[in-house]
């Protein structure tokens, strides 16, 4: 194997599409569509997919007899049998979502259908490994209860944390905190339960979930910005996630912009939450955490609306730039960010960007995501569904591990 550390990134990459593989994704191309469509009849889908009738009849009987999907009923009204319409099954399948950030820990149960059906979360500043590890194990059996999850109809663990967890000084950031930068993620869940473990930027995670369940179903090319401690970014291109040649595509954080005293800044000093509580410390408010604030109180008002107007100055050129290289149907920002501010930032952003960008060809319209604030740990569940209802391509960047039975 050459040394050469450009090898892999600059060769061509070449897929072939045996049987098996092509199999699956006619399975995942059935499912995505009727997930979108909510109930279809098997003619409804070919018309949809171009696939022969036989084939849709073929992948629907094995989903059926698999439990991922269910019957929802007879289309009455046109010549003979009356069609038979589909359902996804939200009960088909079940998987735990973990969101690892520097300010929280969340856990979700989701089902096949995108729902969450129970969440337990912490606010937790720069949680250690050990202390992951100890909230999942505490907790992990109380969230399966909650939601009405067997253990046996689990089909695995999602993780999401960003990139260089341990390594990028963020404010507060402690001195042996930099211990991220060497753990094995996934060995953290291999108990109690012995299942596969997916491990997943958040900001992809999130990207990722968007684009199954939720405004990815009217975009097939978006760009996903991700309101977290820090500030990430995700590119969906054509209905798959683009990882980028070193797998750090959508890493606009890192981006170099104008401070309000004349300095450059990473945009993630400013659009984030990192930022965000540094404006409210900054005017005397110390929430014990963003999902505390009330946007009623006058001086709270103040700070978010001032927060806002600076953060939206923040974005306005690396969101045009974004419309020119990227030309995304969308910009849609997630994150745990209040959903109001996100609308906020959204419209005073799309205004600036008219103001001064007209020299460009496009402008993205940006929008608030659909997902809720637990977009990270939504998706990175999702992750276990990947076989079922992810191109391979969406997935190929994750870690996993199999958690030995």
């Amino acid at each position: 194997m050459s040394s050469d550390p450009f090898t892999a990134r600059t060769q061509p990459r070449l897929v072939g599409a045996n049987i098996e593989h092509a199999g699956l994704h006619n399975q995942r191309v059935v499912l995505h569509a009727i997930r979108v469509a909510g109930t279809a009849t098997r003619a409804e889908i070919a018309d949809v997919t171009g696939l022969t009738p036989a084939t849709i009849s073929n992948i629907t009987n094995r989903l059926l007899d698999e439990g991922l999907l269910e019957r929802a009923g007879q289309r009455r009204g046109g010549r003979g049998q009356p069609a038979t319409r589909l359902v996804v099954n939200p009960a088909g399948a079940f998987a735990i979502g973990v969101n690892i950030d520097r300010d929280h820990l969340t856990l979700v149960a989701v089902d096949f259908d995108g729902a969450m059906r129970a969440r337990i979360s912490c606010e937790r500043a720069f949680a250690t490994p050990a202390q992951v590890q100890e909230f999942y194990r505490s907790n992990v059996h109380d969230l399966l209860q909650q939601g009405g999850v067997t253990v046996s109809s689990l089909t695995g663990i999602g993780v999401a944390l960003p990139d260089d967890l341990g390594r990028i000084d963020l404010p507060g950031r402690p001195s042996d905190y930099d211990q991220w930068s060497t753990v094995d993620v996934a060995s953290l869940f291999v108990e109690p339960f012995a299942l596969p473990v997916l491990v997943e930027n958040d900001a992809a995670a999130a990207a990722i979930g968007e684009m199954q369940f939720g405004l990815g179903q009217h975009y097939s090319s978006f760009f996903y910005l991700l309101i977290a401690f820090g500030l990430g970014g995700g590119v969906v291109v054509n209905s798959l996630y683009n990882r980028g040649a070193d797998g750090r595509s959508g890493e606009i954080g890192f981006m170099l912009v104008d401070d309000r005293d004349g300095q450059r800044v990473q945009l993630q000093s400013i659009v984030s939450l990192a930022g965000f509580a540094r404006a409210l410390a900054e005017a005397g408010l110390e929430p014990a955490s963003i999902r505390d604030l009330d946007l009623r109180d006058p001086r709270v008002a103040q700070v978010a609306h001032d927060w806002v107007a600076r953060a939206a100055q923040a974005l306005v050129q690396p969101m045009i730039a974004v419309s020119c290289l990227l030309n995304p149907g969308a910009v849609l920002i997630g994150g745990r960010l209040p959903f109001a501010l996100v609308e906020q930032l959204a419209q005073r952003t799309n205004v600036l960007m008219r103001r001064v960008g007209a020299h460009a060809p496009v402008l993205a319209p940006i929008k608030a995501a659909a997902m809720a604030e637990d977009s990270p740990a939504i998706g990175a569940a999702l992750l276990s569904f990947g076989h079922l209802m992810l191109p391979a391509d969406s997935i190929a960047g994750g870690t996993r591990a199999d958690a030995a039975a």
